[in-house]
């Protein structure tokens, strides 16, 4: 053994090292980490993209990516097809699938009553391609709808 090396001889005493480890479920994560991991957004680039948009709001509040969430916070999302509330209900520090990130958040009633309501309004409403009967227009129907509109267009009403 060197000399100078071992406190017996000496020398400068070794410091125990602090090995940080994981927890299994942390107190607090970056709200776009959580987003991805609650799998409400695919990749943690849209999530951030959506919270420096500002559709998303913690606690009613605007949030940055960077913005720690705990257990217990309210988030408002707002997203096409109406908006969800969501009230934190755990924390995962990976994206796991989708059973387990379901586990993670619970709506409240209210919104799921909204995104209720949006899913019937579309339902109940008109299939836009419905109303083409024969598909796409042959060139004789083309013809036939360029020579109305040009004959309609130049006469004027008296």
């Amino acid at each position: 053994m060197p000399s100078g090396s071992c406190k017996e001889d000496g020398g400068p005493a070794l410091k125990p090292v602090q090995v940080k480890t994981r927890t299994s479920t942390p107190e607090e994560m970056r709200l776009d980490k959580w987003l991805w991991a609650a799998r409400l957004f695919k990749t943690r680039s849209l999530a951030a993209e959506s919270l420096e948009l500002g559709r998303v709001q913690v606690n009613g509040q605007s949030a940055k990516p960077s913005k720690a969430v705990r257990v217990g916070d309210t988030l408002e999302i707002r997203q096409p097809g109406g908006g969800r509330t969501l009230v934190i209900q755990g924390l995962s520090p990976m994206r796991g699938p989708a059973s387990v990130a379901q586990g993670l958040y619970q709506e409240t009633p209210e919104s799921q009553a909204k995104r209720q309501a949006w899913q019937d309004l579309m339902r109940s409403g008109a299939e836009p391609a419905r109303h083409f009967v024969n598909g796409r227009p042959t060139k004789k129907d083309r013809r036939t709808l360029q020579d109305w509109q040009r004959w309609s267009a130049s006469v004027e009403p008296s």
